[in-house]
């Protein structure tokens, strides 16, 4: 730092002082700057191979650069040069000659090569100490410690310890929480917000503040409303899910030329994991009982989509058992379905304690060195924890495990830090080196943040209609409600720390004066002593908006639901606060999970319902957008919202998704769940309206079958194909649908397009086959194309866990529009091997 001070204080020029002022976190600069400029080599100590010292004003380069215009140019040249530390290399120091020519420091050689290079060179010792998330260094081959646990399901954050906020980063851009940021059926967003999101922990990297390994995204499906993590996945829906993980992957992890990697992504958490602490049954405990039709058509989907599409970098195990089995040792999900069937080109990490939770919790094994072994052998490369760091060196001396097995694994995690260029050296080299703080909590950034708060908010009742308000008619505006000046709330969990906030309140300032009374002391709502403030306050304004719901005291990581009504006595104070108003009333749900809301849908005196999940850091402004006309909402629910006698009967234990009538079982999800309903998967209203016409699609496709299939009897009885015997490559059909704005306002059409298979025992009620965003002006008519892969979209599955193309009529619906495809076998040649 001194020796930038110093450039800076000593050159006159200003072009030059503007970009060196821009260098952060700098450590060391070429010694040639000082030759540039006599003021510089008068003044400035130099740091030279690891020495500070100062050189005599009349020293020059060969040749002289007394031409104050050579001198510039010279500068300029070697500025683009400079060596610029934020970090120390993490293996590989160019300036450490006991290891710069080791193989796997030659970035030339293929990372296979360089891999085995490395592993080679280590000691059992050592091999073990790489096993742990908190990774041990080794010193003699010039390689530091890393800690691989970090978060960024909504920006980065600090729930692990591999990032930390201060200094030059006090805090970074937090979005909506997933639940909200799925709501707006935006890939384009999701990917978006992931390449941000990697910019940002990049940025933090070359800062010394933070890893490259983010354990994000959560894409378990939220099958039972209860769920405490609901919150931080992208809905019900498989489809959904499946492209959310892919899209925000993608975006995590750059689209690097080969391997590389801008950070490494986590799916997590595979699999059957959306229970954590209900009735007296938690995760470390529960085996989660799992039909083979289930797990292909609803668990499995995200996680393929995200290995094979997403190509994400790691997946991670949860802390359940799948059929009394815990997944982290489990052969069968690990070595056989991700890193097999769908190719994983990564390493697959245990969620944290995992190993001592299925040894010590679960009791699957009698000793820990067994533990150890089962879940390297399953195929497990990564403990988050300290359980196989402890244990392996055991395991392999007693001879229940063989090195060769950790060599397997560890070359998994070490292939990855090479794709991400730790072992390539000096860090600010690197394709992402030149990110620094001010590319965190950028303008750009946190206009992406609002944005995304936006595009997630739903409307979900606009009785009258009662929005938008208008800052005319209602200059005054009641805020009540204990999320109504809520900061913190906002971001959910797994959350950072945040640049800066807007709160509802503050929001809503900006449009109107505000009366503002909290009504309940926190959600919890214990009492009603503050409701006659809060009553005042709806008398006095021309509107009033009651902002509810929850938060993490009643929605959390360990903390699932009891019921899905309000808490405590919120639905009593916004009964009264709706009586007493004198203008319209609009009640702001706050909330990760459904709420069963149906007295206020019932109420006319509430005129508008509005969903904003939890809205990330300007959550504030972007309700305040909505509820004034600024922005037209287009979100829609990623989850089906269910009363409460929904949950009569029902355990979350119960993993079935499928109804069963007969025994009272009501079924999960809008696709398998027929019964009464707050509001549908799907629902979202706007300020304008919209009218969706199917243009042009295909009455009849043929799918072609290999010859050597055409006589298999499930086409002749069951009327259903095979996936695996359809040519299922470029299997598609196009759909164009016309969507006319018919309204008096621009606004953003969700396009959501669901199939009905033919009527049979295997398939859902519905299904979700494409999802489409699409902006319309008032009065305008826009022509959007679809296209819906066959096998995997129109396909249902067995209860044997088959994936099957239904022969017949499918129909599929887009809003009010309906459109009949018939799927019709087509035999084609034998194959020949």
């Amino acid at each position: 730092m001194p020796i930038i001070s110093c450039i800076i204080n000593s050159i006159t020029t200003s072009q030059p002082i503007a970009i060196l002022k821009q260098i952060k976190n700098s450590v060391s600069v070429l010694y040639i700057l000082t030759l540039l400029h006599p003021k510089l080599s008068h003044h400035c100590p130099l740091y030279w191979k690891g020495q500070i010292f100062s050189l005599p004003t009349n020293t020059k380069m060969s040749g002289g650069l007394s031409n104050p215009t050579s001198t510039l140019f010279i500068f300029f040249f070697f500025l683009i040069a400079i060596s610029v530390q934020g970090r120390p290399p993490f293996a590989c120091d160019l300036r450490d000659g006991a290891t710069k020519n080791f193989p796997f420091c030659q970035t030339n050689l293929a990372i296979g090569d360089r891999v085995r290079d490395l592993i080679g060179r280590l000691t059992l010792q050592e091999k073990v100490k790489l096993l742990g998330n908190t990774a041990a260094a080794v010193p003699r081959l010039g390689i530091k410690g890393y800690e691989w646990w970090s978060e960024a399901l909504h920006g980065v954050s600090n729930v692990g310890p591999g990032t930390k906020f201060g200094g030059d980063f006090p805090g970074a851009t937090s979005f909506p929480q997933v639940i909200t940021t799925a709501a707006s059926f935006n890939a384009s967003l999701w990917e978006e917000i992931g390449r941000v999101v990697s910019d940002e922990a990049r940025a933090m990297y070359n800062g010394d503040m933070g890893g490259l390994t983010y354990w994000s995204p959560n894409v378990n499906i939220f099958r039972d409303p209860r769920w405490g993590r609901g919150q931080e996945t992208p809905g019900e829906d498989p489809v959904v899910a499946g492209i959310y993980a892919e899209r925000y992957v993608r975006g995590l992890q750059g689209n690097e030329e080969g391997d590389g990697l801008k950070v490494a992504a986590c799916c997590k958490h595979y699999t059957a994991y959306d229970l954590d602490n209900w009735s007296g049954v938690d995760r470390f405990h529960f085996n989660a009982k799992v039909s083979k039709q289930d797990m292909e058509d609803t668990f499995d989907v995200p996680f393929r989509s995200c290995v094979r599409e997403g190509k994400v970098a790691s997946v991670m195990c949860s802390y359940n058992q799948v059929n009394g089995i815990p997944t982290c040792a489990d052969p069968d999900l690990l070595r056989k379905t991700i890193r097999g069937g769908w190719g994983l080109n990564g390493y697959i990490v245990s969620d944290c304690d995992s190993v001592g939770v299925f040894y010590e919790n679960q009791h699957y094994t009698s000793t820990p060195e067994e533990a150890a072994a089962d879940a390297i052998k399953a195929g497990l490369d990564l403990d988050c924890g300290p359980f196989l760091a402890q244990h392996t060196e055991t395991a392999v001396q007693s001879g229940i495990l063989k090195e060769a097995s950790i060599d397997t694994n560890l070359a998994n995690t070490v292939a990855v830090q090479m794709r991400l260029g730790m072992f390539d050296g000096e860090p600010s080299a690197q394709p992402y080196g030149h990110l620094g703080p001010r590319d965190v909590c950028s303008p750009a950034h946190q206009e992406l943040a609002l944005e995304a708060a936006r595009q997630g908010i739903v409307l979900l009742k606009n009785h009258g209609p009662a929005l938008p308000l208008s800052p005319r008619r209602h200059r005054s505006v009641a805020v009540i409600g204990p999320n109504s000046d809520v900061t913190v709330t906002m971001i959910g969990n797994y959350a950072g720390v945040a640049c800066g906030y807007t709160s509802p309140l503050q929001g809503i300032a900006k449009y109107a004066k505000t009366i503002h009374q909290q009504g309940c002391g926190d959600v919890a709502c214990s009492d009603d002593r503050l409701f006659p403030g809060a009553v005042d306050a709806a008398r006095q304004a021309d509107a009033t908006v009651l902002v509810m719901g929850l938060d993490q005291s009643i929605e959390a990581e360990f903390r699932d639901r009891t019921g899905l009504l309000l808490p405590g006595f919120q639905q009593d104070l916004i009964s009264q606060v709706s009586k007493a108003s004198r203008g319209p009333v609009i009640l702001v749900l706050m909330s990760g999970g459904p709420v069963d809301v149906t007295f206020a849908e019932k109420d006319p005196r509430i005129g508008g319902i509005v969903w904003v999940g939890y809205p990330g850091q300007a959550g504030g402004a972007a309700i305040a957008d909505v509820l004034f006309g600024a922005h037209n909402p287009g979100g829609k629910l990623p989850m089906t919202w269910y009363p409460q006698e929904y949950l009569n009967n029902l355990p979350m234990t119960a993993m079935d998704m499928r109804a069963n009538l007969a025994k009272g079982y009501p079924g999960r999800t809008y696709r398998f769940y027929k019964g009464p309903l707050v509001y549908p998967f799907g629902h979202g209203l706007s300020y304008t309206k919209f009218k969706n016409t199917i243009a042009e699609a295909p009455n009849m496709l043929a799918i072609p079958i290999f010859g050597r299939h055409a006589s298999n009897t499930t086409i002749t009885t069951s009327k259903a194909i095979r996936v695996t015997h359809a040519k299922c490559s470029k299997l598609s059909i196009q759909v164009h649908i016309d969507v006319k704005n018919v309204g008096s306002k621009d606004g953003t059409q969700t396009l959501l397009v669901f199939s009905k298979p033919p009527v049979g025992l295997w398939a859902p009620h519905k299904q979700l086959v494409a999802f489409e965003k699409v902006h319309v002006p008032a009065g305008s008519l826009q022509r959007v194309a679809i296209n819906i892969h066959v096998c995997k979209y129109l396909s249902v599955v067995d209860k044997a866990g088959v994936r099957r193309i239904p022969i017949g009529e499918h129909s599929l619906h887009i809003g009010d529009a309906k459109h009949s495809l018939s799927l019709q076998a087509s035999v084609l040649g034998v194959i020949k091997s």
